[in-house]
């Protein structure tokens, strides 16, 4: 039996398909928690909501916009939305780093084919398996999160938001279930190169930074009088967790300059049931709306907090995953 069928066989078991959801899961809700604040805000500003306009384009904008949220809803107010943000988050991350596996086993299938191009499309496959089971999800926090609260009403609940969304006559003629898929598009758009730069480039940076030019041919020779735990441990030792961060980081940096003007398209097209709950606004319109509305500078609002907010969010998603593989023993 070849390597690569081994390798299959591995992933496709379902114990090691639970131990990588569960991994996966525990990643991506701990690195969201961590950022939710810059998340909420940064909905705001992609969003153009006319109350937090004035605070877009700026270094401190954000911490301004941040200090308003506060001074009216209290702390909890910069993670409006986020119980929302960990219903989905737990199985988009187990689905993304399930599929991820998944693709890399079929992609990859010996070390020597690892590469950085192969990563990039499994990375992307498996953005675009998790998006298409969780947007939904993804819409619902949007519109929690764009809300602005006003007098004598109080923040918006996932059982109204889900309502308003499903009573939209925007998919009158057609299922109501359409609703909840405004942006999905761009979203699938966007997570290719997303996901992919992401995956690709953090396979690079960990490798240059695994790099050691002391260990001999004599001494990976000796590796394989090794057993197979212990042989993968000192193949592909574990990176420090500043290393793992910065890492995880990096790449996270690159991958949202590349996809940063579909996400701002994306959150538009979500946010116009709210404007226009009678029709679908389509890809093209949106983006000559924001085009028109701040040239190209307007596809990159709010970017200034998604590179603060996807530093720390990819590195410790990064981190917490692969650390999580260790733990469960997973290749």
């Amino acid at each position: 039996m070849t390597n690569g069928k081994e390798r299959r066989q591995r992933t496709q078991n379902l114990d090691y398909v639970i131990r990588s959801a569960i991994a996966g899961g525990v990643a991506g809700c701990v690195a969201k928690t961590a950022i939710a604040p810059l998340d909420r805000v940064k909905i705001l500003f992609q969003a153009q909501n006319p109350a937090f306009e004035k605070y877009s384009g700026t270094f401190t904008g954000a911490f301004k916009a941040g200090r308003e949220i506060i001074k009216h809803t209290g702390v909890m107010g910069l993670f409006q939305g986020h119980s929302v943000t960990l219903l989905r988050i737990f199985p988009y991350a187990s689905i993304k780093f399930v599929a991820l596996e998944q693709f890399r086993a079929i992609l990859m299938p010996s070390k020597v084919k690892e590469t950085a191009t192969r990563q990039f499309f499994a990375g992307s496959f498996a953005g675009i398996t998790c998006v298409i089971f969780t947007y939904p999800l993804d819409l619902v926090r949007v519109r929690m999160a764009y809300v602005v609260k006003q007098e004598n009403r109080g923040r918006p609940s996932l059982v109204e938001t889900c309502s308003q969304i499903y009573k939209e006559p925007a998919a009158a003629s057609y299922s109501k279930i359409l609703n909840f898929y405004r942006g999905f598009f761009p979203t699938v758009a966007g997570i290719i190169p997303y996901a992919g730069v992401s995956f690709g480039a953090y396979h690079i940076i960990t490798n240059i930074f695994r790099f050691d030019p002391i260990i001999s041919p004599y001494t990976r020779a000796n590796l394989q009088s090794i057993g197979p735990n212990d042989r993968r441990m000192k193949e592909k030792p574990p990176l420090k967790a500043w290393a793992e961060l910065i890492c995880g980081g990096v790449s996270g940096l690159i991958a949202q300059t590349c996809s940063y003007p579909l996400e701002v398209t994306r959150r538009r097209m979500q946010v116009s049931g709210l404007l226009h709950p009678d029709k679908f606004v389509k890809f093209m319109d949106t983006a000559k709306l924001i085009y028109q509305s701040k040239g190209i500078k307007g596809f990159y609002v709010g970017l200034t907090i998604g590179y603060v907010k996807v530093f720390p969010m990819t590195g410790v998603s990064f981190l917490v995953y692969e650390r999580m593989k260790i733990l469960f023993d997973i290749d």
